[in-house]
């Protein structure tokens, strides 16, 4: 579903991701043309319980498919374990462009890696607090991590309630980091996050499509509205 072959091709534009975890939200999602986003990522947590009625929607989908199918303590809802969530991963790999797995579950989903790589789709590995921003030592070993692990893109969303917070997110993409990062803030300082990062070189950039699925986001055709102002001459 992507022309995107390697993460190298992310560098440039950055791309909007509209999060699909409603079934509003995927209601919607079918109706988005190319250009309103980049990508949809499609939460199959939140969806578990008919997986296959989900499918036949994601197959109408008319641009590249991030696949979620997030791990409890992360975020994730249905409080699926790993041998439903590798079941998971397994039935959507055919529509994927990416699929995105948190840093921590990496090991475990071996299995589900090998596939994608085999199925030449990218790997995102993510990682998410959502009660604080951690030290910039700990984001550097986390984004260290996840180079190592082999992942295509590192993804990082934190609280930031402060100035500092917003400082230690943004200060990651001046780095030269060993690989693509998706950085992006939730609470008081999200919205502003999701732009300057944006602009400073996250790859991927998420808003929602129904409603928030956490603070700090923006409607995601807004925000590519948004980066295409700040892309203006």
């Amino acid at each position: 579903m992507s022309g995107i072959k390697n993460s190298s091709d992310l560098r440039g534009k950055p791309q909007v991701v509209g999060a699909v975890a409603s079934p509003g939200a995927l209601r919607r999602a079918v109706r988005i043309e190319p250009g309103q986003v980049d990508l949809i990522e499609l939460r199959v947590d939140s969806f578990s319980d008919n997986p296959v009625a989900l499918y036949q929607e994601a197959r109408k989908l008319k641009v590249p498919l991030i696949v979620t199918v997030r791990h409890p303590a992360e975020g994730g809802v249905n409080d699926l374990g790993f041998a439903r969530r590798a079941e998971l991963y397994a039935q959507f790999l055919p529509l994927a462009a990416y699929l995105d797995i948190e840093l921590c579950s990496l090991e475990k989903l071996s299995s589900t890696v090998r596939a994608a790589r085999a199925a030449g789709v990218l790997v995102i590995a993510s990682f998410h607090d959502f009660k604080a921003t951690p030290s910039a030592a700990k984001l550097r070993q986390i984004i260290r991590a996840a180079h190592r692990a082999g992942a295509d893109i590192c993804k990082i969303a934190a609280r930031a309630d402060t100035p500092a917070a917003l400082a230690s997110l943004f200060a990651l993409l001046a780095e030269k980091p060993p690989l693509p990062l998706s950085v992006m803030g939730m609470g008081t300082f999200g919205k502003i996050s999701r732009l300057v990062c944006a602009q400073a070189g996250s790859v991927l950039n998420y808003g929602y499509l129904d409603r928030a699925n956490a603070s700090g986001q923006w409607e995601a055709t807004l925000l590519t509205k948004r980066l295409a102002e700040l892309h203006e001459p």
